[in-house]
């Protein structure tokens, strides 16, 4: 439908997926399970600026083919899959949250919003499946998969009100975490999802760019645009020694420099005073979980990638530039490449898939022009070797 597979070569050890969106790649997400209705392969769901979510089949030895498409009236921000792995959920600037059903390929917009659906997530709590959605008219809606209807506060006539915009949000089965634009960070329970049971300023000083929940404990990672990621136990006390913070995805001018496009995707941050910037620092774009050994890795502006554990708070493996095929591979330290905008494990986590795209930091002025081929978004299938995602012996 799309076009033909990218097969392995050489210079590329890791798979491209085929005919990938040609526009910026908002959010990746693998289904949960693979379901019959997938042909027996993993279905990968690929949101982008071009108005469109398309779903891919990918197979074990990272061959891909496209299977769907359905699209939005403007850019798609966030996706999330059915816990059955047989809807897709989505959310956009159109305000429209919409699912598309595998087994029908009819795609039905459930509810909207005033403003742009920043974050969508599927919940099954309590016996009750949810799709919740927050938008940037400020609202967080709950809506019954089953029934098909909102689910409100009891007494209440509309939605719960968040302090401000949504910038990320995750979940997993205990707590609902929400970053806004004011950097407060809300984590809801859900025996009471209709009441933030802690509302803290974010521990990061710079805007909220990602959370991801730890996937069985109350605790969560988040990324900023200061490139820095922390771990935060929400229900801890404010000054517990379990929580912190450290920096990654930042370059030292000291190293080589910094070649002349990467300014496109940086911040420069001055040290003691001092007038000129001592490093470039690249926004933490995405952060996603390997459930089973509960690491994570970080996906930034600067192209790279990072495994982390987090609860031993140790580096795992990092992912360089000429490993990932992005950019050029002779120039020095720090190497230029796109932006990694997305990551995502499929369902038994041997495949790590992740997308190189425009970020949007320069807005319009930054989006890369047709002679700059290299800058073209793509995804790749990597295979999971052990000692990137599992924790290290001490």
């Amino acid at each position: 439908m799309f076009g033909s597979q990218i097969n392995r070569t050489a210079q590329q050890p890791d798979m491209a997926l085929a005919s990938p969106p040609p526009d910026s790649i908002s959010k990746m997400m693998f289904a949960p399970v693979i379901s019959p209705l997938a042909g027996g392969t993993d279905i990968l769901a690929v949101g982008s600026w071009d108005n469109n979510v398309r779903l891919y089949a990918v197979r074990n030895d990272g061959q891909s083919e496209p299977r769907a498409m359905y699209s939005h009236d403007k850019p798609v921000l966030d996706l999330c899959w059915h816990s059955d792995g047989t809807k897709v959920y989505s959310g956009g600037c159109d305000g429209a949250v919409k699912c598309f059903d595998l087994a029908t390929g009819q795609a039905t917009t459930l509810h909207t919003h005033d403003k742009p659906v920043k974050c969508v997530a599927f919940v099954n709590t309590g016996g009750q499946q949810i799709l919740v959605s927050a938008g940037w008219d400020k609202q967080l809606r709950y809506w019954d998969v089953n029934n098909n209807r909102a689910i409100i506060r009891p007494g209440s006539s509309g939605p719960v009100m968040l302090s401000d915009r949504p910038y990320a949000m995750d979940h997993n089965g205990q707590i609902l975490v929400i970053g806004t634009a004011d950097r407060m960070i809300h984590t809801f329970r859900w025996s009471d999802p209709f009441t933030s049971a802690v509302s803290r300023d974010s521990p990061l000083r710079w805007q909220t760019k990602v959370i991801k929940c730890f996937p069985s404990i109350e605790a969560y990672a988040i990324g900023s645009i200061e490139g820095r990621v922390g771990v935060h136990y929400p229900f801890m006390p404010m000054d517990d020694k379990i929580s912190y913070s450290f920096k990654c995805h930042r370059h030292d001018l000291s190293n080589g420099g910094v070649p002349q496009g990467i300014v496109n995707h940086a911040t420069t941050v001055s040290h003691n005073g001092a007038i000129l910037p001592s490093q470039y620092v690249f926004a933490v774009n995405d952060i996603c979980f390997h459930k089973e050994y509960e690491t994570f890795c970080t996906a930034g502006s600067d192209g790279a990638i990072t495994f982390w554990d987090g609860m031993g708070r140790t580096k795992l493996k990092g992912m360089t530039l000429k490993e990932l095929n992005n950019g050029d591979s002779e120039s020095k330290p720090p190497q230029f490449g796109s932006p990694v905008t997305s990551c995502a494990f499929n369902s038994n986590h041997t495949i790590f898939a992740y997308a190189f795209s425009y970020d949007w930091s320069k807005g319009h002025m930054g989006v890369p022009t047709a002679n700059q081929p290299n800058l073209a978004p793509r995804i790749m299938l990597h295979p999971v070797k052990q000692e990137e995602v599992q924790k290290k012996k001490k």
